[in-house]
């Protein structure tokens, strides 16, 4: 009897310590607050449906372009305008540099432009070789901040993307709003299209929205969409998910992290 309690409660203390050492050991396991970005870099790095939308989008695009240079007359020169960054160019590398060495933007940022080593996104380079043959003027208006200009300029040349110089390459330098440089092109040119991964590359009524007025918005204007207003796949970053949290960046990981799981809509088993 003795015999079998002290096996007994010799099995106890064992189950205990590796238990402990199994939560110790968790816990010193280091969580990664990119782990959100998984998913979505691994879904536009390795899903032949993402690509199949890239292909999808400037294929409408040119069907879009050729339609309207054939029916319409214009009193300026007809002119394209395109988001640099997730529409024409894959920086899906340096969000999975965040993801590995769990660090935030802008950490690396700069370095990552300064390679000017982005590739081109399936479709975007025979779509402006498109519309440079047809003499259509290509505006790329990005938010990348205009001291990366000679890099980002330096990369747009090295994809095989036409008309790439300084008065064509629009970079931001006081604001994130694109309208004012959206309507100093319209000045001169007649815009058939816009392209972009993001809703504030088409109008500036979309931009610091909640996600229930964004949906207003796009609602609005849902006649737009595929005719006039391309929209290319980012699940990785983007406006919607300032929307998400009300746009407080500065929150700390934690807090959006539950930001994002209680925008969720969730089905209940039990109701």
């Amino acid at each position: 009897m003795k015999s079998r309690r002290l096996i007994l409660l010799t099995t106890t203390v064992i189950l205990t310590l590796l238990l402990n050492a199994c939560t110790v050991s968790e816990s010193k396991v280091p969580v990664n607050k990119n782990e959100h970005l998984v998913m979505a870099t691994l879904y536009l790095q390795t899903a032949a449906e993402a690509r199949a939308l890239r292909y999808q989008a400037f294929n409408l695009a040119t069907m879009r372009l050729d339609q309207a240079l054939a029916h319409c007359k214009f009193a300026k020169k007809p002119a394209v305008i395109l988001d640099i960054d997730e529409t024409i160019l894959d920086n899906s590398p340096y969000e999975a540099y965040l993801i590995k060495s769990n660090q935030s933007f802008p950490v690396g940022w700069k370095a990552w432009l300064s390679k000017a080593e982005a590739r081109p996104l399936a479709g975007a380079r025979a779509f402006l070789q498109h519309a440079d043959q047809k003499g259509v003027d290509i505006f790329y208006v990005s938010n990348r901040k205009v001291q990366s200009l000679q890099s980002t300029m330096e990369n747009l040349k090295k994809a095989g993307f036409p008309q790439v110089r300084k008065d064509h390459v629009c970079l931001r330098e006081n604001t994130s709003g694109k309208e004012a440089r959206r309507q100093a092109i319209a000045k001169t040119h007649q815009i058939l299209l816009l392209l972009g991964d993001n809703l504030n590359d088409f109008a500036q009524v979309f931009e610091h929205k909640s996600v229930e007025k964004r949906f207003a918005v796009t609602d609005s204007l849902k006649a737009k969409f595929g005719k006039s207003f391309i929209v290319l796949p980012n699940p990785m970053y983007g406006e919607w998910e300032g929307a998400i949290y009300n746009y407080h960046w500065k929150m700390s990981a934690a807090q959006k992290d539950s930001a994002r799981k209680a925008a969720l809509r969730a089905f209940n088993p039990e109701e």
